[in-house]
């Protein structure tokens, strides 16, 4: 359950800066960077800030 609310979550991140870029401000990309750059990260290190919120708020792993 963990996994997939993570994914969601950085997917509507990317998604929502991305149309954030598109119709308010290019600096949006910034945002979409940071949460790319959150996510190669995490899959070196194993390590995510999102999981750890979420394990605090009592989100059990699958």
């Amino acid at each position: 359950m963990k996994n997939r609310i993570v994914r969601a979550v950085a997917g509507t991140f990317i998604l929502i800066s991305s149309l954030l870029a598109i119709y308010v401000n290019l600096n949006w990309l910034w945002f979409t960077a940071f949460v790319g750059a959150n996510l190669l990260q995490s899959s070196i290190t194993k390590w995510c800030l999102m999981d750890t919120i979420l394990e605090k708020l009592g989100v059990k792993d699958e």
